[in-house]
């Protein structure tokens, strides 16, 4: 199972779009695209995961921890659903989905297979050494020329990710804004084919 989790303002329809990218490689996979919680002021059909009434590091790590237990409930719904366990189980996010996949998939007691984080960051790293319950491999890719979470959220995430043990791969893709290419869909697709194989 691979669960795709968008970004502010936009909805489930959008990373489902990655699918065919994947789909050859990975056919025994569901895959699945939830709306996040909220409805986004602003943008029609948009969803977020939490408001982005502030950009403080206080406010993000509020944001997460307000969005984490509707994203754990969904991910036991589903598991539940379709039989399958955590090492079963890859997240993917992009943007603010990122914040929440990474968020949530250090504190779950059993380990995912994996966490792929698209321009991103780690929303709430201060709490993450003692909250750690389980390390999932991660793969985090940004381009180097995002004007909306700086490139340098990947190396802030790797150091924080690095000491507490957990397998973290990196791709920053040269001149690419705040967005996914065709290298990151193809390492995206290398590290899902790897952890659920």
């Amino acid at each position: 199972m691979v669960i795709l989790l968008h970004g502010y303002g936009s909805n489930g329809d959008d990373l489902i779009g990655l699918v065919p990218y994947w789909r050859d490689a990975l056919p025994d996979t569901v895959f699945l695209s939830p709306n996040a919680p909220q409805p986004c002021p602003g943008a029609p059909g948009g969803r977020q995961w939490w408001p982005l009434t502030s950009f403080s590091p206080q406010a993000r790590a509020a944001g997460v921890r307000e969005a984490a237990p509707t994203l754990n409930a969904y991910i036991d719904g589903q598991l539940a659903t379709y039989g399958l366990t955590e090492d079963r189980l890859a997240l993917v996010g992009f943007s603010q989905g990122t914040m929440v996949a990474l968020h949530v998939g250090p504190r779950r007691e059993r380990p995912l297979a994996g966490v792929i984080g698209y321009s991103g960051m780690l929303a709430d790293p201060d709490s993450l050494a003692a909250e750690l319950l389980s390390k999932p491999p991660v793969l985090l890719v940004h381009g180097d020329a995002d004007p909306t979470v700086p490139v340098a959220a990947l190396q802030q995430a790797r150091a924080a990710l690095d000491p507490l043990g957990l397998e973290v791969s990196t791709h920053m893709s040269r001149g690419l804004g705040h967005s996914i290419d065709e290298a990151g869909l193809r390492l995206g697709g290398q590290f899902l084919s790897r952890v659920l194989a």
